[in-house]
């Protein structure tokens, strides 16, 4: 049970590093210390900073974004559902759960970590030398193909996951057999407490 919890709690940690930073529990200090060290962080040319949005705009990183926030959901439910002990109350639970994420989910507030970032990592001519690439035919291809890109590889990279640790699963259980008894005898154990 304790691990669990310890799952079901790493899980809602994680998926609320996402979530806006209206009405957050305790458990979106991350945000606020992101928040802080902004706040601490030299101040940004104003003008770099109205180009590095632009960019992020024109390479659709909101929609990039978003993409991956739903590919984190679809990961996370069912580790939700593993971690929570079955009844009636459990899909009502993670649906409300999901509801409320959703609804302080700001991706403005996202992207504008974003900001900071690009700041650090790119001069101002750079960003500039970005912003003419993207406004080139094969920029805008770039960007507009970008999402569905994302969206594909982050489908074929869970197919992938999957099938590896099933291959890589069934390879340690054949290399160690003590474990495939282990397995069977924990399950023999748990279907006596849980007839």
């Amino acid at each position: 049970m304790k691990s669990r919890i310890t799952t079901l709690t790493g899980l809602l940690v994680f998926c609320s590093l996402t979530a806006s930073a209206q009405d957050k529990p305790a458990a979106t200090a991350t945000l606020e210390n992101t928040a802080d060290s902004r706040r601490s962080a030299p101040a940004i040319d104003p003008a770099k900073e109205k180009d590095i949005r632009r960019l992020l705009e024109m390479t659709g990183a909101k929609e990039r974004m978003s993409l991956t926030i739903d590919g984190m959901e679809k990961s996370v439910r069912p580790l939700m559902e593993r971690s929570l002990p079955p009844g009636d109350y459990r899909d009502k639970l993670i649906e409300a759960f999901f509801a409320r994420f959703h609804s302080k989910l700001d991706l403005e507030e996202l992207l504008s970590l974003a900001v900071p970032l690009y700041d650090k990592t790119f001069s101002y001519q750079e960003i500039k030398g970005l912003i003419a690439f993207y406004e080139t035919p094969l920029g805008r291809k770039l960007a507009g193909t970008s999402p569905q890109l994302t969206s594909e590889m982050m489908e074929a990279g869970r197919k992938w996951g999957e099938q590896l640790g099933r291959t890589t699963m069934t390879e340690v259980l054949n290399e160690h057999p003590e474990f495939q008894q282990a397995i069977e005898e924990a399950a023999k154990n748990q279907s006596r407490l849980n007839p």
